[in-house]
């Protein structure tokens, strides 16, 4: 049998199962697909015990108008990527999943969240609050602080790498 087949149907070779990482990154990029802003899709799960908890995209408050339809203030303001995050209509993927957990009342204390973007410095001082103890991400994003207060407070912090 080849390597990277685990069985077989119908004498075909079967494809090899993602790992829990990879397995839970590919919903996280689903989620993503939900996003309503003009700059960046973002998503993120927070998993437990290999258990999908609440999942989060960015995008404006419920009721609220959002990007797609109204545009951009962000863009409009000519305001850089990673900076004055005030200055937008919607919140992010990270802060979306534990206002889900919160709305729910679903404890995520010692989680881990999946992000497609590395957290920024506001989603990492929340994260870390909220009692996650791990945070998963596939892209970069270029905010120093974020990096610190994860290492200050023992949150682990992974790069995801795709096999």
């Amino acid at each position: 049998m080849d390597k990277g087949a685990v069985g077989s149907l119908a004498g075909e070779a079967v494809a090899a199962r993602p790992s829990w990482d990879e397995y839970f990154m590919e919903i996280t990029e689903v989620v993503s697909k939900r996003s309503t802003c003009l700059r960046r899709q973002v998503g993120a799960i927070i998993v437990k015990e290999r258990q999908i908890l609440t999942t989060g995209y960015n995008g404006a408050p419920r009721g609220m108008e959002h990007c797609l339809t109204i545009g951009c203030l962000r863009q409009e303001l000519g305001i850089p990527s990673g900076q004055r995050h005030e200055i937008c209509r919607g919140l992010h993927a990270e802060q979306n999943a534990i206002v889900q957990a919160a709305y729910h009342g679903v404890c995520i204390k010692g989680s881990t969240i999946y992000c497609t973007h590395q957290p920024c410095f506001i989603c990492a001082k929340m994260i870390i609050n909220a009692g996650l103890v791990r945070v998963i991400y596939a892209n970069g994003y270029p905010d120093e602080l974020a990096v610190g207060a994860f290492a200050e407070a023992g949150v682990e912090l992974l790069s995801f790498v795709r096999s």
